[in-house]
């Protein structure tokens, strides 16, 4: 292992982004330096910091940018990968599902399914209780229950009567995918992990063949770097044969596009996800509550190629969602008007030649090529076994591996009792305490008067952005609303009615003068209209 790193700086606060960076201009070797700060690429980084290596993770937008903040907010365990035969999947993703709702309560929490069976239709009762017999084992509870028509609708309350026999309720999990991220990124933190967004990896430096570092632009101030590392993880999914090209020919991955709508909860109850079966061709598409709204995904198609920028919803894959909205709510009249936004994420199919996107695995995959390990494929629940995959081919290039067991528990533990909070609602104190983690007890000694009142429209504090601005490395406004909170999928035109009290909140954070203030705010206007609103075409 390379010498023993100094005491880690915290990237997020005080400036450390330009501290960190200057610290990597110092000459060193990393162990690892991993590309991507997506949720598998955060995975990776934590894992090999808690096993004492030198880590360095690179993002070159902002930390879960592409498909970690695009996903369907589902940790689940794969149903319908049972009945395709892959029952090994299901199994890790059913026993990872439970870990995490085990660890992070008020962040990955247990959500009602439903499915709804008519008659004449697949799957039936019996078919689809045999499988959930098979997902509760794996589990080891048991969440599956059939009710008949009166008390299934009493669950499911307007969907389309005609023909109803009655309906399943099983169990999965719901999170915020990208403050998973970044609560996975906090823990590589705190075990010695550097980690810097806005920071592209260039090239690959290769010696006698063999890649041995990296060329890096911060995209803050265009600085350069070579930096050297005895192994690079490319963890950049979707985009991962880009970085490939340098040791390989091959092309490994399917882009596929997934593409979701969020509604008014008033104007379309939900509860719990409802899995519905596309009238068109049969797919299962979720309608489920997020965040005190309704959501209704998820399409599958190929992007055809990938590129670094942001992906959109097309207009007919806007008609597809709501198409499948009006054949199961017929009487709620959903019409385009009634969205507030739209996501649309690229995820990284590992390809088989499968005609259909939908019928390639979702397993993942790992190629070890001459100093480049790289990893795509896989699923937000399993990112953990994907790190430990990944660091078993990584590790033969890094000298003096540490041996041993390690634990299995990725999240610090936290006293359930705070001072300072105690004046709120039980489920905004769980809330917090799964957002934040061990991080919470900074955040409320942050707050000022007003900062615990709720963002109208949404379950998000005030005190929430004035911590993500002056503690979570935001470079640009959509960091702040995309991602560190989730407003600009939540309230119309992105939040950007409350754009004033937000500015107020946020500006001593920032530090972002009027016109770099107003310069944020156009850049993010464009780019909600053009990725995050309706689809013109």
């Amino acid at each position: 292992m390379a010498e023993t790193m100094k005491k880690p700086i915290n990237t997020w606060q005080d400036a450390g982004v330009e501290q960190a960076w200057e610290q990597l201009t110092q000459p060193s070797t990393w162990d690892a330096i991993v590309v991507g700060g997506g949720i598998t690429g955060a995975g990776i980084a934590r894992e090999a910091a808690r096993r004492g290596l030198r880590v360095l993770l690179l993002e070159r937008q902002d930390f879960a940018w592409g498909t970690s903040s695009r996903s369907s907010k589902m940790v689940h365990g794969g149903l319908r990968y049972i009945a395709a035969g892959d029952v090994k999947t299901t199994m890790h993703s059913v026993h990872e599902r439970e870990r995490l709702m085990q660890e992070l309560p008020g962040l990955v929490d247990r959500m009602g399914y439903l499915m709804a069976h008519y008659q004449g239709g697949f799957p039936g009762p019996f078919v689809f209780n045999t499988l959930l017999r098979i997902y509760d084992f794996f589990a080891g509870k048991k969440y599956r229950q059939y009710f008949p028509a009166a008390a299934f609708q009493w669950r499911a309350p307007y969907i389309q009567s005609e023909q109803l026999l009655g309906g399943t309720q099983f169990a999965d999990a719901v999170t915020d995918d990208s403050r998973l991220v970044m609560r996975v990124l906090r823990e590589a933190q705190r075990d010695g992990a550097c980690v810097l967004n806005y920071v592209s990896v260039d090239r690959l430096c290769k010696e006698e063949g063999r890649v041995t570092g990296v060329h890096v632009t911060n995209q803050r101030t265009q600085q350069t770097l070579l930096l050297q590392a005895h192994v690079v993880i490319n963890a950049t999914g979707a985009w991962a044969d880009e970085l490939r090209q340098a040791v390989s020919d091959q092309r490994h991955i399917r882009p596929a596009r997934g593409s979701h709508i969020v509604l008014p909860q008033w104007r379309l109850p939900s509860a719990q996800a409802l899995t519905v079966l596309h009238p068109e061709d049969r797919r299962p598409i979720f309608i489920f509550p997020w965040e005190g709204r309704t959501v209704v995904g998820t399409t599958d198609l190929d992007n055809n190629g990938i590129a670094n920028e942001e992906a959109s919803m097309t207009r007919d894959e806007l008609r597809y969602l709501l198409k499948v909205v009006d054949a199961q709510y017929p009487s709620q009249a959903i019409v385009e008007a009634d969205v507030i936004s739209s996501w649309a994420g690229v995820r990284p199919l590992v390809s088989s030649g499968a005609l259909n996107p939908s019928k390639e695995k979702r397993d993942h995959s790992v190629w070890d090529e001459q100093g480049l390990v790289s990893v795509s494929g896989g699923k937000l629940t399993t990112f953990r076994l994907i790190a430990l995959d990944v660091l078993a081919k990584a590790k033969r290039y890094i000298p003096n591996y540490p041996v041993g067991q390690f634990s299995e528990q990725l999240f610090t533990p936290m006293s359930r009792s705070l001072d300072g909070m105690q004046h709120l609602p039980k489920y905004l104190q769980r809330r917090l305490q799964g957002h934040y983690g061990a991080d919470l007890p900074s955040l409320l000694a942050l707050a000022v008067e007003g900062d615990f009142e709720l963002i109208p429209g949404s379950r998000t504090l005030w005190l929430e952005l004035r911590w993500a601005a002056q503690h979570e490395a935001i470079h640009h406004l959509d960091d702040l609303l995309l991602r560190r909170t989730r407003l600009g999928l939540l309230l119309p035109q992105g939040g950007l009615l409350l754009i004033d009290r937000i500015r107020h909140v946020s500006q001593a954070g920032l530090t972002w003068d009027d016109a770099r203030w107003q310069h944020e705010i156009e850049r993010y206007r464009t780019l909600w209209q053009r990725h995050y609103g309706i689809p013109n075409e």
